[in-house]
């Protein structure tokens, strides 16, 4: 199952939301979709559940066209809105029925897919609740439950996490990782980039409707970081260690963070294994020497400048 996206435009009048934005991505992934509050996150996801659609450009999954074979696509895809719309008369297990039917299934296949995603995501003991009356956290259930009960190869989540407690977001990642392993490819949009760092194996960075980058995190990491972002302590003087880094070739960067010393090294693994060699030779007792990962937030804030459209 592959998702591509190409070329893809959309319009609001003099408002320009998409310009020209083409990714991809397949089953067994799960990808961030990341930017700040009008970037044009939301706006993607619509059109790729054939909700709204695109002024140019399209967008294919297994191979449809969103525009020109939407009720194909409809069938392969789950779509997770922000928000559960309000509804004061339906119960958890009747508005899970509803969407059942409504995606054809009957019978005995109806009943076992409704107790199936009601059991994986933890709503048997609510089935007869009204929506009305459910937390936040279990209205992100429900959601998640309707866009699975079909059980789509394809899922399309806008800020799936947003407004949940820390223990939600907690069962919801894990809920995402069995899902990313049951071969469904998985997009989502969201604010929280220190839990898709843990969460995803790519991200689409969108600002003012254009692509900034795009790519598995190791991608992106490599892309944005050409250098090595180390963390030094030493047994010795701090101020002592400092001034020997200063003097080291391949030094870009030092500076203090806390009780560490933070080197920006130019090159790879090899030149930091020269470096450390080079302090212990000139009699530091270096008590740490660590790699400084970056992770999705670093990528993030290096990317865009914080504009909106």
């Amino acid at each position: 199952m592959k998702i591509k996206v190409k070329n893809l435009e959309k319009k609001f009048g003099k408002t320009h939301a998409l310009k020209n934005i083409s990714f991809e991505f397949q089953s067994k992934q799960i990808f961030g979709f990341v930017g700040p509050n009008g970037a044009g996150k939301t706006t993607t996801l619509r059109i790729l559940a054939t909700l709204d659609d695109p002024s140019g450009g399209d967008a294919y999954i297994n191979g449809f066209s969103v525009t020109q074979y939407p009720e194909e696509v409809r069938k392969t895809i789950g779509f997770m809105p922000d928000t559960l719309p309000e509804h004061n008369d339906i119960t958890v297990h009747e508005y899970l029925d509803f969407f059942a039917r409504a995606y054809g299934l009957k019978g005995k296949k109806r009943r076992q897919s409704i107790e199936g995603v009601e059991e994986f995501t933890n709503l048997t003991g609510i089935r007869e609740k009204m929506l009305k009356a459910l937390s936040k956290g279990m209205k992100q259930r429900v959601s998640l439950a309707r866009a699975l009960v079909h059980d789509p190869p394809v899922l399309l989540m806008d800020e799936p996490a947003a407004g949940l407690d820390p223990r939600a977001r907690i069962e919801l990642r894990e809920l995402l990782k069995i899902l990313s392993g049951q071969d469904k490819a998985i997009l989502i949009s969201s604010h929280i980039l220190t839990e898709l760092t843990e969460l995803c194996d790519g991200a689409i960075i969108i600002e003012q409707g254009k692509i900034l980058q795009t790519g598995t995190i190791e991608q992106l990491v490599e892309k944005k970081t050409p250098h090595l972002s180390l963390l030094v302590r030493s047994c010795n003087r701090q101020d002592a260690l400092f001034k020997a880094l200063m003097e080291m070739p391949k030094v870009k960067d030092v500076r203090h963070s806390g009780k560490e010393i933070q080197v920006e090294l130019e090159g790879g693994e090899e030149d930091g294994s020269d470096l450390l060699a080079a302090l212990v030779q000139q009699g530091h007792r270096i008590s740490e020497f660590k790699l400084q990962q970056s992770d999705l937030e670093d990528i993030f804030m290096r990317v865009t400048k914080g504009e909106v459209q």
